[in-house]
């Protein structure tokens, strides 16, 4: 009994297995593959506010370049910068290094022409190919932390938009879009103890466009329905900018916290609670002077309110279009 019995689990195992590849496969038939490269968003944004400008390069995969829209204004790059110039009153040189259908075992090339920037933050949106492409989370995790750390190490403060829930993706069909969700939190998890430990920040986008996505898929996907229309990176700029400001007054953000506060957990449960929570936000922080508890590391949640960053232009001529580099 027990022979058949182990025989019948792995005839269920097989089985499934089958159905996972034969809806894998089915998906990448479904999504388009990437055709022409997004558009550039290198340049100052804000040149009429005086000072000198912050330089913020932004790294990772598709999320991070902007594929998926045709205006450099609406690239998650020049949205963080025209943010950044309205709220800090202070231009911003941006570098968008990210790189269409990157793994995180691809940000080693990309943080080294980074550090050639001298940046003072860095935001990472990585991860989603690692899950469809089933890197060992693990290994992920690993590129990551070594990019973050040499970041930091350079005096740059860095913040991460964790794994986004593939299982939002319209083209993935169950059962395989419940592993995809599972396999991201996971993921997502794992990148916010790992980053948080090396000194950066995170922001959970999880299925922060989720809901949007599926009452609205022709408006908040683009053209391949998979990755973000202009609205769905606004969105996703709206969790991230504010953590990208709170990082450049990283003094103010780092005091200790008092044990009372309701937001401290330790790291590991951050992790976990960031990772059910799309939009918020994980940062090391203290208790009582100390870095650590019973649990490993403090950490500090927060549940910011978005800010808005309009995808469209305004009327009349573009005030924060930004000056390209190499050109006039």
């Amino acid at each position: 009994m027990a022979a058949i019995g182990t025989g019948a689990t792995a005839a269920a195992a097989a089985a499934t297995g089958g159905v996972l590849l034969g809806q894998a496969r089915q998906a990448r038939r479904t999504i388009p593959m990437a055709e022409a490269p997004p558009p550039r968003c290198d340049g100052v944004y804000g040149a009429k506010f005086p000072g000198r400008p912050v330089t913020m390069v932004v790294l990772g995969d598709s999320s991070a370049a902007g594929y998926g829209v045709h205006r450099r204004r609406e690239t998650p790059g020049a949205l963080l910068a025209t943010g950044l110039t309205r709220r800090l009153h202070r231009p911003v040189r941006l570098h968008r290094f990210a790189v269409v259908g990157s793994l995180s075992a691809g940000l080693k090339p990309q943080v080294e022409s980074a550090l050639e920037c001298e940046p003072d933050v860095a935001v990472i949106l990585i991860g989603g190919n690692d899950v469809t492409n089933r890197t060992p989370p693990g290994l992920a995790v690993r590129y990551l932390v070594d990019a973050v750390r040499a970041l930091r190490a350079a005096g740059c403060e860095v913040v991460v938009g964790t794994c986004p829930d593939l299982g939002a993706i319209q083209p993935i069909q169950p059962p395989l879009r419940w592993l995809a969700r599972r396999w991201s939190r996971q993921l997502a998890a794992a990148q916010t103890v790992a980053v948080v430990e090396a000194g950066g920040w995170t922001v959970s986008l999880g299925d922060l466009l989720g809901p949007r996505f599926a009452a609205e898929p022709t408006r908040m996907f683009a053209w391949d329905r998979f990755h973000p229309s202009a609205e769905g990176y606004a969105m996703a700029v709206a969790a991230l900018l504010p953590t990208v400001i709170s990082a450049l007054g990283a003094g103010a953000e780092r005091r200790p916290a008092p044990a009372a506060v309701g937001g401290v957990r330790s790291l590991p449960k951050a992790a976990q609670e960031a990772a059910r929570h799309a939009g918020t936000e994980v940062s090391g922080t203290q208790v009582r002077g100390r870095d650590r508890g019973p649990a490993g590391r403090w950490a500090q949640l927060r549940r910011r309110a978005f800010f808005g960053v309009g995808a469209e232009p305004q009327s009349g001529p573009p005030t924060d279009s930004p000056t390209l580099e190499g050109t006039s």
